[in-house]
C-alpha cells in the first residue's frame, strides 16, 4: 500500500483536528487523508450521537440564545453563513451565542456556548462525560483543556477578549425526579489553570499540525503510550497492522503501558516473550496449546445444582437520564433472556422479557417478571456475573417491595467465565479474550446455529441491542416489528450459548 496521499483535501485546523494533533500528528493526517482506515465501533458512534444531544440540551443552560449553526441543502454545515451569523450576534450584543464560529488564517472554531460577560465573553465548551458535582477530577479534566485553549486562542487572533474558559459537563450525581433541572443536571467547571497551561502550547502545535496536514507522505510515527491516552485510536489497528498476530499487544489483562514497554524493547510476537512471561494465563497464550484442567473445571461444576437458570441481560445508557430515579449514564436494564434446565436429561425451557418501544421505563415491568421466572434460591447462571449482578442490586434499591427476591437472585448467580479466566479451559482460538463472543465459535467453530453472524444485522451484538432499542420508538411498525424480533434473537442466543457452553464443559471433564 503507497503512503502518498490519493488527493489533497482541506488542510485547515477545527478544534477537534486540532485535539486530535495534540495526541498524535499522524492521526490527524490519517483522519484528513485516510479515514476509511479508521476503526469506530457502534458504540463510539452512539456516544457521538449522545454527546449531540447533550450540546443540544445545554445551549438553554444560561437562558435565552441564538443558535448560528447553518447546514446547505446537502446536510453540510455552511462555515461561512455561520460566521456571519456571530458577527451578527456580536454586534447585536447577543447574551448567548451557541455554535459561535470564528475562522481566520486557516484556522476554525464553533464554540458551543459564547456567553457575554462585562468586558468580553467566556467560552463555555459542552462535554457528554460525567463527573461527580463537588469533585473535579483535574486528572481527569487535563484532555479538555486543549481543546478550550485552542478556542481561546482563536478568539483571540479574531479580536474577541476572552474573559473565562469553562467545561460543561452532566453531573454524574444528579437523579431525575419529575421535570429535567438543567441547573443540576450539568455541572460548570472553571478550567482556568489547565487551558493557561495548554495555552502557552498552541501557537507552536498549530505550526506543527499545519506542517503535517501540508505533507503528502504518511507520517512516519512509532507506537507510543498517545495511541491510546486519552483516547483510544481509531487508527490503531491501521497502525499495528506490520504486526504478527497474535502479538505482545494480546497478551491477557495486560496494562497497555508493559506491553508497550516489551515492543519498544525490541519484542514483537508471543514467541518473543516465551521465557519472560510467568502468569499461567500468559504461558497458555505464548504455548498456543489446548489446555484442559479436568480437576479445576469439575470443581467449578460441581458448585451448580438443579434446577439451571441461564440468564443474560440487555441494557441502553441513556446520557439524558429519561426516567424517575435514574442517573447520568446509568445502565437501564430493558430486556433480558433466560434459559431453564429443570433437571439432568430435561428439556430446556425458554423465557424472555423486551420492554415496549413506546419510551416508557422499562424496569419495573422487567423486575416482577423475572421474580416470576426465577424462584428463591435457585442457581442461576451469568457470563461475567458483576454485570447482571449490578443491575439486580440497582433493581432492588428501586424497588424495596422486590428487593427481598431480587437480591436473592443475586446472591445465588454464579459466574460462567470463572473456568476459562483462570485458565481451566484454553483454546489458541480463544487468544487473549474469554468474552462469550470468543469462547462460544472456538468452542464451536462450525455450527451455524451459534453463530452470532447469521443473526438479524440489526442485532449481532451488545452494542447493537444497547442504540438500536430506544430508536425502535420511532421507526415505521414493520422495521419496528422486525427489529424487535431481532432483539429478541439476539439476546436468545446469548443465553442458549451460556448452555452450550455449560454442556462442554461437562462434555470434557468425561473424555
Amino acid at each position: 500500500m503507497s503512503n502518498t496521499t490519493p488527493k489533497k483535501r482541506s488542510a485547515n485546523l477545527s478544534k477537534s483536528r486540532y485535539t486530535l494533533s495534540c495526541q498524535c500528528l499522524k492521526a490527524l493526517w490519517l483522519r484528513v487523508y485516510k479515514p476509511e482506515v479508521a476503526v469506530v465501533d457502534p458504540a463510539t458512534e452512539a456516544r457521538f450521537e449522545m454527546g449531540n444531544v447533550v450540546g443540544d440540551l445545554a445551549m438553554g443552560l444560561f437562558g435565552d440564545f441564538v443558535e448560528v449553526t447553518t447546514k446547505r441543502e446537502d446536510g453540510s454545515l455552511d462555515i461561512a453563513a455561520m460566521i456571519e451569523k456571530t458577527k451578527a450576534c456580536l454586534a447585536n450584543g447577543t447574551e448567548n451565542i451557541c455554535e459561535a464560529s470564528f475562522a481566520i488564517e486557516g484556522h476554525y472554531c464553533a464554540v458551543d456556548i459564547l456567553r457575554k460577560t462585562p468586558g468580553g465573553y467566556a467560552i463555555y465548551e459542552v462535554k457528554s462525560s460525567s463527573f461527580p458535582e463537588f469533585n473535579g477530577q483535574e486528572t481527569k479534566l487535563e484532555k479538555y483543556a486543549p481543546d478550550i485553549a485552542y478556542q481561546k486562542w482563536l478568539l483571540e487572533q479574531c479580536g474577541i477578549t476572552v474573559t473565562g474558559t469553562y467545561l460543561v459537563c452532566l453531573n454524574s450525581d444528579y437523579v431525575r425526579q419529575g421535570e429535567l433541572d438543567l441547573q443540576h443536571l450539568f455541572v460548570t467547571i472553571d478550567m482556568k489553570e489547565l487551558v493557561a497551561n495548554e495555552y502557552v502550547k498552541v501557537p507552536n502545535q498549530t505550526t506543527a499540525a499545519l506542517k503535517t496536514l501540508q505533507q503528502e507522505e504518511e507520517p512516519v510515527l512509532e507506537l507510543s503510550k498517545d495511541c491510546h491516552k486519552p483516547y483510544p485510536c481509531a487508527f490503531w489497528q491501521y497502525c499495528t497492522r506490520h504486526l504478527e498476530s497474535p502479538s505482545v499487544f494480546d497478551l491477557y489483562r495486560m496494562n497497555f503501558s508493559d506491553k508497550l514497554k516489551l515492543y519498544q524493547q525490541g519484542y514483537r510476537t508471543l514467541a518473543d516473550v516465551a521465557n519472560m512471561v510467568t502468569k499461567p494465563i500468559h504461558l497458555l497464550q505464548v504455548n498456543q496449546q489446548t489446555h484442559i484442567d479436568k480437576q479445576g473445571i469439575s470443581e467449578f461444576l460441581d458448585q451448580l445444582s438443579y434446577p439451571l437458570y441461564f440468564l443474560d441481560f440487555e441494557t441502553m445508557q441513556q446520557a439524558i437520564p429519561q426516567y424517575d430515579g435514574a442517573r447520568p449514564y446509568q445502565q437501564i436494564t430493558f430486556q433480558y433472556s433466560l434459559h431453564i434446565l429443570r433437571e439432568e436429561g430435561g428439556e430446556l425451557e425458554h423465557r424472555e422479557f423486551l420492554a415496549p418501544s413506546d419510551g416508557s421505563d422499562p424496569r419495573r415491568a422487567l423486575a416482577e417478571q423475572l421474580c416470576k421466572d426465577i424462584p428463591m434460591d435457585v442457581c442461576t447462571l451469568a457470563y461475567n456475573k458483576a454485570f447482571e449482578c449490578t443491575r439486580i442490586k440497582e433493581l432492588a434499591v428501586l424497588y424495596p417491595d422486590l428487593a427481598a427476591h431480587l437480591l436473592n437472585i443475586r446472591d445465588h448467580i454464579v459466574d460462567l467465565l470463572d473456568p476459562f479466566q483462570a485458565g481451566y479451559y484454553y483454546l489458541p482460538s480463544m487468544g487473549n479474550s474469554f468474552s462469550i463472543k470468543r469462547v462460544l465459535p472456538s468452542l464451536f467453530p462450525d455450527d451455524p446455529q451459534l453463530d452470532y453472524h447469521n443473526l438479524d444485522a440489526r442485532v449481532q451484538n451488545g452494542g447493537d441491542a444497547m442504540t438500536v432499542f430506544p430508536r425502535i420508538q420511532n421507526m415505521p411498525p414493520e422495521e419496528a416489528a422486525a427489529t424487535r424480533e431481532a432483539l429478541l434473537r439476539y439476546c436468545e442466543l446469548d443465553t442458549l450459548a451460556m448452555v452450550k457452553v455449560w454442556e462442554k464443559l461437562k462434555e470434557v471433564t468425561k473424555l
